[in-house]
């Protein structure tokens, strides 16, 4: 019994719109980043590069401790902190946020646009039992 209990409500959990929708998202999303830094790695760094004197961010390092050399073999390899590829991962993330801030703002003013400021409707129309009771005290008044 626990067992069909679990696979339907994980059947219900999975195939809710929601879920769906956000699994596409992570696929869609995981192609768009690697579209951001292919432009980013192949179309912007490269100019970029040149005008800094010729550097690849992604080689930049610095050597904790060097390569070790047996017999012109490399017994350990060397110890590095690799900030050129951090620097390129940064931007990779700062282009694809940025892009993604424009999307979700031109998503934003599209809905604005959508959304027109509905008119104020006219107030409901009294009741009878309203009316009768503006009735009441209108004779009321009336008499004194």
């Amino acid at each position: 019994m626990g067992k069909t209990s679990f696979l339907q409500d994980f059947k219900a959990f999975a195939m809710k719109g929601n879920v769906i929708d956000m699994a596409v998202g992570v696929i869609i999303g995981g192609a768009f980043g690697k579209i951001v830094s292919s432009v980013v790695a192949d179309v912007i760094m490269p100019p970029i590069g040149l005008l800094v004197g010729g550097v690849n961010f992604t080689d930049l390092k610095w050597v904790l401790k060097p390569a070790v050399l047996k017999d012109g073999e490399e017994v350990a390899a060397a110890v590095t902190l690799n900030y050129g590829n951090f620097l390129q991962v940064t931007f990779d993330f700062l282009v694809i946020a940025f892009s993604v801030f424009l999307f979700v703002r031109l998503l934003s003013r599209l809905n604005r646009k959508k959304e027109k400021p509905a008119a104020p409707s006219a107030p409901p129309a009294p009741s009878k039992e309203e009316l009768l009771l503006t009735e009441i005290r209108d004779l009321l008044k009336a008499k004194q």
